[in-house]
């Protein structure tokens, strides 16, 4: 009984210590990760559609680019979230 007192006593003191983000900072965190993603995507997306134009090629590189776009914002994002 007192191992199991002392093991939540633990737990409130580290709780105190180390708090969880609050809402509003966890969703802060989905928005900038949302972002990481959308961005590259839509900058790959203008790019595509000026070479387009230039070359005259129709959707030519349209899809590449923007697969590419997105493979970054990905890549981002996930490096963004395994930060130490």
């Amino acid at each position: 009984m007192a191992n199991a007192a002392r093991r939540s006593a633990d737990r409130a003191k580290a709780s105190l210590e180390n708090p969880e983000p609050s809402l509003g900072a966890r969703l802060g965190q989905i928005g900038v990760l949302g972002w990481t993603i959308v961005v590259p995507t839509l900058l790959a997306l203008a790019l595509s559609r000026w070479l387009d134009r230039e070359f005259a090629t129709g959707i030519f590189f349209s899809a590449p680019l923007i697969i590419i776009g997105v493979i970054f914002g990905f890549w981002s994002a996930w490096k963004w979230m395994r930060l130490p």
